[in-house]
């Protein structure tokens, strides 16, 4: 864990490491094992250890869910995403092992070379190709996931949302994240001087020193682009009008009112609050319906809006071409034309097109 923090990784990822190592521990007090004597063939009895593992943390998705009997009532299993996610801290920890000579083999959660994922064009790939000396490797230990498709709200759901929200710094809030995409972190991380009125957009940088932990998940800055008319003028209402003039820093978004918790920094907490309440109020609550939503609505929106692969992941800050392409399944144009085409070679009317 003083390895991660040295590499400055996110508090969010050193938790998260933390409760996948402990289970990792504990699997080692249910079968009497230690660190250093477990191989390969432990790792199968891991992968057979963690998919019986009881959850009692909430399902964020409407759908079927495993049930299985703890000692104090029944809890769902843990997912597939989260027991592969297990897996690879298990095998960072013995590749920092191995790094800092503590253990002299193999890591026991093996990796094995996938030539296949060459060939695979939804796959990431290095930049330099084939002739990159990194080589696509796959655990041989895994769990088969499902991979979803972003579930973006509709216009209803959007007027219903916009109004319900009370003050113009929830609207500005959500705004931000609707018509430019940011990411929770980043909208609740902008400084006044990232704010350019004049140019109709907004610097997205990345900073460690929120008081409240908020970081972005990107360390790629960006500019995002804002001319929808609505957006900066609901930023500038809220800083000229109901953000405090007292307060002593430069973050944009502040806890106003006359609590105690006044001129605090806004967190993570408390948007997940307010935009709780205000789905609640439209009568649109659901798992799915999450601040991050408001992200897959937009990029979903700017991909059927003809832009292209490229420019949408430039604006969305991703690392990996793969993280936008979940976008173009939404709803793929290509695949949309060649239903229509189909269509009118077998004659069939198309409904809603002249």
């Amino acid at each position: 864990m003083r390895f991660l923090g040295a590499r400055d990784c996110s508090p969010n990822t050193l938790i998260a490491y933390a409760y996948d190592l402990r289970h990792l521990w504990r699997f080692f007090a249910s079968r009497g094992l230690s660190w250093e004597r477990f191989g390969p063939p432990d790792a199968i009895a891991l992968l057979e250890y963690l998919r019986s593992v009881p959850s009692r943390r909430p399902r964020r998705r409407m759908t079927l869910s495993v049930v299985t009997m703890a000692a104090d009532g029944p809890a769902t299993k843990l997912a597939g995403s989260t027991v592969n996610r297990i897996l690879a801290a298990v095998s960072s920890f013995y590749e920092y092992a191995i790094l800092s000579g503590l253990l002299e083999r193999a890591n026991p959660i093996e990796k094995r070379p996938d030539p296949a994922l060459l060939y695979v064009s939804e796959r990431h790939r290095p930049f330099m190709g084939r002739a990159s000396r990194q080589r696509p490797v796959r655990r041989a230990v895994r769990v088969k996931t499902v991979q979803r498709v972003p579930r973006p709200l509709d216009d209803g759901q959007v007027e219903l949302l916009l109004g319900q929200l009370r003050g113009l710094r929830d609207r500005a809030i959500v705004l931000l994240m609707l018509h430019g995409g940011l990411r929770p972190g980043e909208v609740l991380g902008l400084h006044l001087d990232d704010l350019a009125y004049g140019r109709r957009r907004v610097v997205v940088r990345h900073r460690d020193d929120h008081p409240k932990g908020v970081r972005s998940k990107s360390r790629v800055e960006r500019v995002v682009d804002l001319h929808e008319t609505a957006t900066l003028a609901a930023v500038s209402a809220y800083v000229m009008n109901e953000r405090p003039d007292d307060a002593d820093t430069r973050l944009v978004f502040l806890i106003g009112g006359r609590g105690t918790r006044r001129l605090e920094a806004l967190g993570y907490d408390g948007l997940v609050r307010m935009f709780s309440r205000a789905c609640t109020r439209a009568g649109i609550r659901e798992p799915w319906v999450t601040p991050h939503a408001l992200r897959h609505t937009h990029a979903t929106a700017m991909w059927e809006g003809g832009m292209r692969e490229l420019t949408l992941q430039k604006r969305l800050g991703h690392a990996s071409p793969e993280s936008t392409r979940l976008y173009t399944q939404v709803s793929d144009p290509a695949v949309v034309a060649d239903y229509h085409r189909a269509l009118d070679a077998l004659g069939k009317p198309v409904e809603g097109r002249s």
